[in-house]
């Protein structure tokens, strides 16, 4: 089955979820997922809280931390580095990703073909780019498929994320990693690649990919 991972959520921090970033990991140790991460918008300190739980939920489900960055050209998910002291918000996704990948983080264009909100097609001149978001919980269907699609034309792998703004919504789409994931390689596997989007509303037992 692999590592089955939730890569973007937002609790009530990003100012637009509806509750604790508890209930959001209560709902994915339900739900049989084996990870899940706290994207808030625009601030990586918002996901302060959820740090300080993963001690309390490390015998039942990985909880890993980033954010939803806006960009000059849209939003993208970063992890692996604190962008609030890089000061990049609405700096263009080139200088984002050179500055982030310099300090050993990785930048994902999120929902990247999504009307005003994605980045679009200058995913495709952009080196450095360590996968798209393929599978997004509150995408339309044609912006999943492109971004699978343009992926798939780049040779970059694609990852999925529920998106949630409410815990109910935790595990419409995730992530499976062919490895165990911790917070200490998390980073590390997101560069290597083995790792593929699902969405769940399309499987029809569960949470098998």
């Amino acid at each position: 089955m692999g590592f089955m991972i939730d890569i973007h959520v937002h609790s009530r921090f990003s100012g637009d979820g509806t509750a604790e970033p508890e209930e959001y990991i209560e709902k994915a140790i339900e739900l049989g997922l084996d990870g899940i991460a706290f994207t808030e918008h625009y601030s990586f300190e918002a996901s302060g809280q959820a740090s300080e739980l993963m001690e309390k939920y490390a015998d039942h489900i990985t909880v890993l931390r980033g954010v939803e960055l806006s960009a000059e050209e849209g939003h993208c998910l970063v992890y692996g580095v604190d962008t609030d002291r890089l000061k990049l918000s609405n700096s263009p996704l080139k200088v984002v990703t050179d500055v982030v990948n310099s300090k050993g983080g990785v930048v994902i264009p999120s929902h990247p073909f999504r009307k005003g909100h994605g980045v679009g097609d200058i995913v495709r001149e952009i080196n450095g780019i360590c996968a798209l978001e393929g599978y997004n919980g509150y995408n339309m269907g044609k912006y999943n498929e492109l971004a699978i699609e343009v992926a798939t034309e780049l040779q970059l792998p694609f990852t999925g994320g529920s998106d949630a703004h409410a815990p109910s919504e935790v595990g419409h789409c995730y992530t499976v990693f062919n490895e165990n994931v911790t917070p200490d390689n998390f980073i590390e596997l997101m560069k290597k690649g083995s790792y593929r989007g699902v969405d769940a509303r399309r499987v029809s037992s569960g949470f098998m990919p």
